[in-house]
């Protein structure tokens, strides 16, 4: 894994180049909240009709699977010069997110494509495995997102 503490321009990165995160405890009040605002389903909201459903116990809605890995990425998951810009992102959740689990994100860079008609920046995809304490994944994200090179202002 990659340790850095200065935030990373294009010209800083390469194919394969990863990065861990800090990690995240997901309490049960946390997830509950975050479904009542966001994603109010009887398995994100309450442990018996959880108990009932698909997943048979309290699951954290996939959209709080989403947004904790953002602020991991943020928090050093993927740290990227001017901010992760993004371009667009498929996600997958292979697997419940739960009350006590403890949540870190590996980043990979799997492509770099300088733009043409914009030398001063370009599009890096980035593959982001949130992982749980048990090294399960949890969610898959595969984003392309905008990186500038050293010395450019963003406009």
């Amino acid at each position: 894994m990659t340790e850095t503490a200065a935030p990373l321009h294009l010209e800083d990165l390469a194919v394969g180049q990863r990065f861990t995160s800090p990690s995240h405890t997901m309490e049960a009040e946390e997830i509950k909240a975050f479904a009542a605002a966001y994603d109010p389903q009887p398995f994100h909201l309450d442990e018996t009709a959880a108990d009932a459903s698909f997943f048979r116990g309290l699951a954290a809605s996939g959209w709080h699977t989403a947004a904790v890995t953002m602020r991991l990425l943020v928090e050093g998951g993927a740290p990227l010069a001017n901010g992760i810009i993004g371009a667009g992102s498929e996600v997958t959740w292979p697997r419940a997110t739960r009350p006590g689990d403890v949540l870190t994100a590996v980043t990979e860079i799997v492509e770099i494509k300088p733009s043409r008609s914009r030398p001063e920046r370009g599009l890096v995809t980035l593959r982001t495995e949130t992982l749980n304490q048990r090294g399960e994944v949890v969610q898959v994200m595969t984003s392309r997102v905008v990186v500038w090179q050293r010395g450019i202002r963003p406009e």
